[in-house]
């Protein structure tokens, strides 16, 4: 595994908690990550979601530079659709302004998860079929190369751009030469396919591809510990394929008790084998595994448990796997 390993939080509420706290939580998650010595620490974009609290990225990202010192911050992603691209050119030209060196822009093209919060953005269904043109018309915000319109303080500046993506999306990053970011939504075959065409296709007279793949990850004492912090949000996104409502992590004890659907808990068990989870060992072969089967150049961990200081242990054993360099600096 001796590649960098990055973290994304996507602010997730934690029931009892409220939303402001899941705020909160994800600054100070954002500490304990820089402390822990892994490489970005990453914030994404939801609306409308009540069970999500992360809405503005380049607002938390700002707030998360401010309470850290080393680590790059940046947002997995802006969804662009939502957005004028001049307005995100210039909210992360303020941010590099600010953190010179440390701002990524990752940026996506999925729009409101239901009607009513695309009609509140001001978009509709087809809001991404112009994805393309919109990441051009960024990137030559940040080139100086928007005919009569100049993106300030953005102009000028360098900052990593990296293009969130699934299947298609892959085939854009090549065309215009820019970091793919990808999971495996559709299984890791499909992921791996799409990563081969991005590599086969890339184009870039500076730049080499360069492969980003985000996935959870638990590690703990036991197999069976390991799995179970995994169950929360597991559960909160198979809830949300079912009623259409992604709802506020529980403790997996109660959750793996509720009278479940026979769908439901197939679904559950599903997304869990798609996680990787276990002892330091057997995550450490996983990853191993999950690198060489797709050439990552980068990890991009996403993971959330009900328990804030769980998940930070499980951080901790994943950066000790991991010979981060400042591992031992954080005690859990």
């Amino acid at each position: 595994m001796d590649v960098p390993i990055s973290v994304l939080d996507r602010s997730p509420v934690r029931r009892g908690r409220g939303t402001a706290q899941a705020i909160r939580d994800t600054v100070a998650f954002a500490r304990d990550i820089e402390a822990l010595g892994y490489h970005r620490f990453w914030v994404s974009e939801h609306h409308g979601v009540p069970g999500v609290a992360g809405s503005a990225p380049a607002v938390l990202a700002s707030a998360v530079a401010s309470a850290t010192s080393r680590i790059r911050v940046g947002s997995g992603g802006v969804m662009l659709p939502n957005h004028r691209p001049l307005v995100v050119a210039e909210q992360f030209g303020i941010l590099e302004s600010l953190f010179p060196g440390r701002i990524d822009l990752g940026i996506g093209r999925s729009v409101g998860f239901i009607e009513p919060v695309r009609r509140a953005l001001g978009q509709g269904k087809d809001a991404a079929d112009g994805f393309d043109g919109q990441v051009r018309e960024l990137l030559a915000y940040f080139r100086g190369e928007q005919d009569g319109v100049h993106a300030i303080p953005a102009e000028g500046l360098s900052l990593p751009v990296f293009l969130l993506a699934t299947g298609a999306g892959a085939d854009l990053a090549a065309r215009l030469g820019l970091p793919l970011v990808i999971a495996p939504a559709h299984g890791q075959r499909a992921m791996a396919e799409a990563i081969a065409r991005y590599r086969e296709t890339f184009r870039s007279d500076v730049d080499d591809p360069y492969v980003v793949v985000s996935t959870a990850v638990a590690v703990a004492d036991t197999a069976e510990e390991a799995r179970r912090l995994l169950v929360p949000e597991a559960w909160s996104t198979v809830y949300s394929r079912s009623h259409g409502v992604f709802p506020p992590l529980s403790p997996a004890d109660e959750i793996l008790a509720l009278p479940m659907t026979d769908r439901e808990r197939r679904r559950l068990d599903d997304t869990l084998a798609g996680q990787i989870s276990g002892t330091p060992d057997e995550v450490g072969a996983r990853l191993a595994d999950l690198v060489a089967a797709t050439g990552a150049d980068e990890l991009l961990i996403s993971t959330s448990t009900y328990d804030p200081a769980a998940r930070v242990e499980s951080f901790a054993k994943l950066a000790r796997l991991a010979d981060l360099p400042a591992a031992e600096r954080l005690s859990v």
